[in-house]
């Protein structure tokens, strides 16, 4: 699609028809919705004045980046979006050229906008190619991006920074004196005056500098700009992110400046579908949904992971005043806003901030509370660094509750909650933990509230595969196990976790008779338990939702090992060592070999 020959009346017409098609995809398949909406005017313009064939087009998170597929070659293939074997949710270079970097967990962008500068100059391309990064309000919380704006600052490589600010967190412009500040910045005539009024002061010695440099703030106080100029970038803006005509003519103009440049662009969400404008977490990321009314399409009635975390945490809450909790920027997806409503004062949503979440988590139990560090699988990977210098190396008692352990679905490579087992077993202090029901999730809950160490409980997206049929859960005891099913045969199904129920539909589908054991810990294992049926089980297969290496199988063998005990064959269905695909969770398990009929065949095969 040649958007350069386009007339700003036909890219407008354009953006209709993009809204519409996201909005009838979405729809049907679910995806990110309000954000994507809300910045189809900003990558128009960025596809009109730039090009994403050599200029680094970096999107932030990237889920606001349907736009963008689109009009690189995408349309036919778009009905496909977020589907197993179809296009990605986010940018992905194995799928287009016209994608820079993979892109998935927030506030990336700026840093990969100055290593793309850093190449750029490295092979003097500067008057040919210039990164254009573009990042919402909400990464804006995180770190990371001062850190790469410090740099940025300080070395004055050529980016150009789009600032998507749909919710006017950063600041709220002064009505009409602001706008027409911000017009007037953003123009070509106030940036050749600033630049010879530079070149003019210089020749004055510093006071005229110190002179003109106050007369500019002075201006500038009624804009957020000021910020990014302290930092030594340039800043336009607050500009209207849905007039096509003027982000063009900024955008023309920011990349004519050859340096670092902000352009903070006040947009809507849900821009163009008007049940869904204005409204933040709700629109965000989306089943499929009926488009005239709004409403999701019908759930399954089973009571999810996460509906069962909130109830145990209220009850918890409700008796002990001691427990508090944080979590980064999901409290809706992660259970914790209705804790949040009753309780503002113990429950706190920090912002895009893993790590700041997990050490003033710290700090918290340090003074003598209960926080649960409330966060998803494949987030808690940002605050690695802090679980263990924070929170593992005192021995404090925090509680990570892990939500979207396992297969995510859809998201794919960048959310699948495949690692945690991995990265935490191998830190000090650390005990790891997890349920298989409703039950069996209240008794873990209740166990890391006495316990006065660092724990992790993990837990999947939805409802906990089903294993009604089984022995009632007991209460949890540390490094104890569960022995659900015995047999005098050969073979012991272990399960961790949600492992537990693939473990018994397995076992279910069988001819054989079975020996099914909830691990329930990962670390301390129940190394009683283990001697014993090591003695009376010889072929042992691992039911877990995890990677493979340094997973559940992974321990197990090392405690064999250990106890040099080499007359047991131990087979792992965990993840093999790569990285998972999007798709129908369903979709997505089949095509790993991981449903119960699938596992049936192997484990025949291999006894």
């Amino acid at each position: 699609m040649n958007i350069k020959e386009k007339s700003v009346e036909e890219l407008e017409a354009l953006c209709g028809d993009i809204r519409e098609e996201i909005l009838r995809v979405v729809s049907k398949n679910g995806g990110h919705l309000s954000s994507t909406l809300g910045a189809t005017e900003l990558i128009i313009a960025m596809h009109k004045v730039f090009d994403s064939k050599k200029d680094p087009f970096i999107f932030d998170v990237s889920h606001q980046a349907y736009a963008h597929k689109l009009v690189t070659g995408r349309w036919e293939a778009f009905d496909s979006l977020r589907t197993f074997g179809g296009l990605s949710g986010y940018t992905k270079p194995s799928e287009s050229d016209d994608d820079y970097f993979v892109a998935g967990h927030s506030s990336t962008s700026i840093s990969l906008g100055v290593g793309a500068a850093k190449a750029i100059a490295l092979k003097n391309e500067q008057d040919e190619r210039v990164p254009v990064v573009m990042i919402g309000d909400g990464s804006m919380t995180a770190g990371m991006v001062y850190e790469a704006l410090n740099e940025l600052g300080d070395r004055k490589y050529p980016m150009v920074i789009i600032l998507n600010d749909n919710e006017m967190s950063i600041a709220k412009p002064i009505g009409a004196m602001s706008r027409m500040l911000s017009s007037a910045m953003a123009s070509p005539f106030y940036q050749r005056f600033k630049k010879h009024t530079e070149n003019f002061v210089d020749n004055f010695g510093d006071g005229a500098r110190y002179i003109a440099k106050r007369m500019e703030e002075s201006l500038k106080l009624v804009t957020p700009g000021i910020m990014f100029e302290e930092m030594g970038i340039d800043y336009i803006g607050p500009v209207d992110g849905h007039n096509l005509s003027q982000l063009i003519d900024i955008f023309q103009t920011a990349k004519k400046l050859k340096k670092p440049v902000i352009i903070h662009a006040q947009t809507l969400k849900g821009k163009g579908y008007e049940i869904a404008e204005g409204q933040e977490e709700k629109w965000h990321g989306v089943g499929p949904f009926d488009i005239s009314s709004g409403n999701s399409a019908k759930k399954s009635s089973a009571k999810s992971a996460t509906q069962i975390y909130t109830e145990a945490l209220m009850d918890l809450a409700d008796k002990d005043e001691k427990v508090v909790g944080v979590t980064a920027a999901m409290p809706s997806g992660t259970g914790l806003t209705p804790l949040m409503e009753k309780y503002p004062e113990r429950f706190w949503d920090v912002a895009i901030a893993e790590q700041h979440a997990v050490t003033s988590a710290s700090a918290l139990a340090k003074e003598g509370f209960k926080p649960f560090c409330t966060i998803y699988s494949t987030f808690l990977q940002r605050a690695y660094d802090q679980v263990i210098h924070d929170t593992c190396l005192m021995d404090l008692p925090v509680v990570f509750t892990l939500d979207r352990a396992g297969i995510v679905g859809e998201d794919g490579e960048t959310h699948q909650g495949a690692f945690d087992i991995s990265y935490l077993r191998a830190i000090p202090n650390m005990t790891l933990l997890a349920p298989r029901d409703e039950k069996s999730f209240h008794q873990a809950m209740g166990f890391a509230h006495q316990y006065q160490h660092p724990c992790s409980i993990r837990y999947p997206r939805g409802a906990f595969i089903a294993s009604e049929e089984l022995p009632e859960s007991q209460p949890f005891e540390l490094a104890k196990s569960q022995l659900l099913q015995a047999s005098e045969g050969d073979i012991l199904f272990i399960g961790y976790g949600n492992g537990v129920g693939r473990a018994a539909q397995t076992a279910k589908l069988l001819e054989k008779n079975v020996a099914l054991l909830d691990l329930r810990f990962v670390k301390p294992l129940d190394e009683v338990m283990l001697k014993n049926l090591a003695s009376k089980h010889k072929k042992w297969f691992i039911f877990s939702d995890s990677a493979k290496m340094g997973g559940v199988g992974s321990a197990i063998s090392e405690f064999l090992t250990k106890e040099f005990i080499s007359d047991v064959q131990v087979v792992s269905f965990e993840y093999e060592d790569k990285f998972i695909t999007h798709g129908n969770t369903k979709l997505v398990e089949e095509s790993l070999g991981l449903l119960p009929e699938q596992l049936v065949k192997k484990v025949q095969e291999l006894s």
